[in-house]
């Protein structure tokens, strides 16, 4: 029966801080060191990504090229594509978002894309180009070429 019972435990009493020199961990600083963050009262952690005040890593690193800071909040990714980089992947005339995707000249990271092609260069093959944007200039060099936009 006795050998049963569970065997006492010894418990060490939690320590009290900030009660007075009699608790071991209480006069001035109560176990906090002295000065600093940490120090204070309210600290619990520091935000993710807080650095001490050091300019953050996020904050540091370049931003992607082809990126601005308007597209991190507005959620638009903008494309511009010259024109005679288009003929010269496009192998047969019809140019839209899908076929830019599928021959990678654009990579799209969000769901919102906004592709502009602009003119660089005089092309020699003719475009069907459906649903995109486009220069004046370029849009008259395609038509030039015996293309089309739509």
């Amino acid at each position: 029966m006795i050998h049963s019972l569970p065997t006492p435990k010894s418990k060490k009493a939690k320590v009290q801080v900030g009660r007075g020199i009699g608790t071991g961990h209480g006069g001035h600083t109560a176990g906090r060191g002295t000065k600093g963050q940490k120090s204070r009262s309210g600290y619990s952690r520091p935000r993710p990504g807080f650095e001490g005040g050091q300019m953050p890593l996020a904050r540091r690193l370049p931003k992607l090229r082809g990126f601005s800071r308007n597209w991190l909040s507005s959620g638009v990714q903008r494309f511009q594509l010259p024109l005679s980089l288009v003929a010269e992947v496009i192998a047969d005339g019809k140019v839209n978002v899908e076929t830019l995707v599928e021959n990678g000249l654009i990579r799209p990271v969000s769901k919102k894309i906004s592709v502009k092609i602009l003119f660089d260069a005089e092309i020699d093959k003719a475009l069907s180009i459906e649903g995109i944007p486009m220069s004046a200039k370029a849009k008259a060099a395609v038509e030039k070429a015996g293309g089309k936009v739509a």
